[in-house]
């Protein structure tokens, strides 16, 4: 399991992680990403993103894959990826990119819509996407390629898909519009909406059935 974190120019840290314990203790390989852009490794690390959001993390996570794979941590046709906000973007649009060569992807509240987004975001990420993904006035198309919702139809692998409903930074609307795009494409796909949560899941029930969901998506698709 890839865990592809979110911001998108977060990161992992080298501390204790409840999502690193509950995977290994069921059995699981895990592995936190810190792609290109990710903060921490300096600046010349982090500005390896700007205009390349999409790209580079990426070619990150599939490089990765390949390194596992390579050094035998991992098992060929068994990666899953993994990823909310920012992490599942770059989770589909992973997808998109290399069909087939991942197992399948757990999907939470992904940014999808690059138009959406740079027009419609928080006003704290107000110009987040000049740096990520450029000048919209500019690179209007640049926008549109990129946005994962505009290429769902590349997908083959199965997703699970959960998103709250109270969303503020990211529509429910995308979420469910890619549900109802993989549908129809024949794409195994599976898609819960928490009732009242936002960005990012808090109530104790929900994140008990998110885990619980997880649990029987992956034992289905990792036979």
């Amino acid at each position: 399991v890839i865990h592809i974190h979110g911001g998108p120019t977060s990161a992992f840290t080298l501390s204790f992680s409840t999502d690193a314990h509950w995977f290994t203790s069921r059995g699981y390989a895990y592995a936190q990403l810190n792609y290109r852009g990710s903060s921490g490794y300096g600046y010349a690390y982090q500005e390896a993103l700007r205009h390349q959001w999409g790209i580079v993390d990426v070619e990150d996570t599939y490089y990765l894959a390949k390194h596992l794979i390579n050094q035998e941590v991992a098992l060929p046709q068994k990666v899953v990826l993994i990823g909310s906000s920012a992490g599942g973007y770059t989770l589909l649009r992973a997808l998109i990119r290399y069909p087939g060569f991942f197992k399948a992807g757990i999907c939470s509240y992904p940014v999808s819509d690059l138009l959406a987004d740079a027009q419609n975001t928080h006003k704290f990420e107000r110009y987040y996407h000049r740096f990520l993904t450029g000048d919209l006035s500019k690179n209007r198309e640049r926008f549109l390629e990129r946005s994962p919702i505009n290429s769902i139809d590349r997908i083959r692998d199965p997703i699970a898909l959960f998103h709250g409903d109270k969303d503020k930074v990211v529509s429910v609307e995308q979420t469910l519009h890619i549900y109802e795009k993989l549908k129809a494409c024949g794409t195994p796909c599976e898609l819960k909406i928490y009732e009242g949560e936002g960005h990012g899941f808090r109530e104790p029930q929900n994140v008990e059935d998110f885990y619980q969901r997880i649990e029987h998506f992956l034992a289905k698709y990792l036979r």
